[in-house]
């Protein structure tokens, strides 16, 4: 990421001065957080996949954040809440009360400093409600404009605008959920050696059985069930592994790079009085 200026591009929180942020362009100036975990993802795939994941789609939206889109990248955090896989060893997880602490904490250092726009980039579904209410919090409390952004749910398109997502079949796309074709294509991508490549399988989820046998309870919409990963597959996976493909995990990390940096783009140019302080009649 560049590191030159502190206006320009996509640059490390860590590597500014602190006379450097009374320079900052306060209206535009963007504070991201890459948040991850340490935690199992099957017999195949080593703990750190959700941080190598928000990093390297990090550096793939840094050549395309430009000059005008001041963007901060904080110190990531590669531990995370993620008691649904404390049963996995290896996996390491805070208590909810300490990853709420501590992000809410890192955010009101943002603010400190004078910077108004917040994004936490995540890799960790679990995560999601853990961001909105960090996110709430600091909005009420120090005035923050506040994004969540899920890697996963970013557009994956190719250059050519082609949907990247189609080459995935919906039944791994709706139970693919861990360890799964996606994740194991960009690891294949990013770190083969780190892959065990005689346990790429198929990794069937149990909640495939309760979508047959209970409609509307399985409907993945009418009812959340707080499912403990070895509910989903004792193996701590669940999708096809061996489907998986290097090339299409490394075109996935490119395009979800471009589209975080337009959504950058965006949150810079939205203007501070988004965020009002007081009601009005």
């Amino acid at each position: 990421m560049n590191d030159s200026g502190i206006t320009g591009g996509m640059q490390r929180w860590v590597d500014l001065r602190w006379p450097d942020f009374a320079a900052l362009d306060g209206a535009r100036t963007v504070a991201i957080l890459p948040v991850g975990t340490t935690e199992q993802h099957g017999p195949h795939l080593p703990l750190g996949v959700d941080m190598a994941i928000v990093e390297a789609v990090l550096a793939a939206a840094g050549p395309h954040v430009t000059a005008d889109v001041p963007a901060l990248v904080l110190p990531p955090l590669p531990v995370g809440l993620s008691p649904e896989h404390a049963r996995f060893p290896g996996t390491l997880t805070l208590a909810p009360e300490t990853a709420l602490a501590l992000w809410r904490d890192v955010g009101a250092s943002v603010a400190r400093a004078g910077v108004r726009k917040l994004v936490f980039f995540n890799g960790h579904g679990g995560h999601v409600g853990l961001m909105d209410l960090v996110g709430r919090q600091l909005r009420a409390q120090h005035d923050l404009l506040v994004w969540g952004i899920n890697w996963y749910d970013l557009p994956w398109h190719d250059e050519e605008g082609d949907r990247l997502m189609a080459a995935v079949d919906a039944r791994e796309q709706r139970f693919g959920v861990h360890a799964g074709q996606v994740e194991t294509a960009v690891m294949l991508a990013l770190a083969p050696q780190h892959v065990r490549q005689a346990a790429l399988r198929v990794y069937p989820s149990s909640s495939e059985a309760r979508a047959r046998d209970y409609p509307l309870l399985g409907n993945g919409r009418s009812a959340k069930f707080y499912w403990q990963m070895q509910d989903i597959h004792p193996a701590g996976a669940a999708g096809d592994a061996a489907a998986a493909d290097a090339v299409w995990g490394r075109r996935v990390i490119d395009a979800a790079g471009r589209a975080l940096a337009r959504l950058l783009q965006d949150i810079s140019a939205v203007p501070l009085d988004a965020a009002v302080s007081q009601p009005r009649a």
